[in-house]
């Protein structure tokens, strides 16, 4: 199975879009990467999604391939059940070695379960690993900025502390997002310049490009740079 999928990822080869793409990777080895558009990838996972035999791709980790560990990222976003999706989540996130890979994983199922999710996101952004905090960050983002905000959250992300590139930027794009749905409630970190320096102009720079920020709001957190 998992020679026949590595077959129809090459099938599905775009040579100009390979070279295009690596260069948006620099953390993954440009031979890894093959060169599948994502509209395709996401449609092949939803078909093998259908197959019994889907799961021996699951186990054959790590995948040798980048667009294999994506389509490894849709096929756990398609999973509906809580439980093994958390299950795969957890197994595959130790081999995830890029930024795309990481925000491409987005499990559907998460939004109806986010009390037991926000335990899970607790545990992964103290993890070592740079992608797993990422991610981590990413959920936080994407499920508890609005009913189910909590003051504890940002206090969380801002207790972080990196030199890895890609966490301090999705730290900066959580705050840009964060001043866009709880402005109030945030504004403190960055007037407090409770981020590092770097991240703390690169959250400000996300958020004066957000169109769901006031143009007064916009001009108040440019000051605070």
């Amino acid at each position: 199975m998992v020679e026949e999928i590595r077959e129809e990822l090459f099938r599905m080869q775009d040579v100009e879009y390979r070279d295009f793409q690596s260069r948006l990777i620099p953390t993954v080895d440009s031979a890894a990467v093959i060169g599948v558009r994502t509209p395709e990838l996401r449609n092949y996972a939803k078909q093998l999604a259908k197959r019994e035999r889907a799961r021996e791709f699951l186990d054959a980790l790590p995948h040798p391939y980048f667009d294999e560990n994506q389509l490894h990222a849709f096929l756990i976003s398609e999973i509906r059940e809580y439980e093994p999706c958390m299950r795969e989540v957890n197994r595959f996130l130790p081999y995830v070695d890029n930024w795309a890979t990481c925000d491409q994983l987005s499990p559907k199922v998460f939004k109806r379960h986010r009390e037991e999710l926000i335990r899970q996101v607790k545990r992964w952004i103290q993890s070592e690993k740079t992608y797993t905090v990422r991610f981590g960050i990413r959920m936080l983002m994407q499920y508890f900025l609005d009913e189910d905000f909590d003051p504890e959250y940002p206090e969380l992300v801002a207790g972080i502390r990196t030199e890895e590139y890609y966490v301090n930027m999705m730290i900066a794009w959580y705050f840009a997002t964060a001043l866009a749905k709880q402005y109030e409630a945030v504004l403190p970190y960055i007037e407090g310049r409770r981020l590092d320096a770097w991240t703390h102009k690169k959250a400000i720079q996300k958020a004066a490009e957000s169109y769901r920020i006031s143009p007064e709001q916009k001009e108040y957190l440019k000051s605070l740079k």
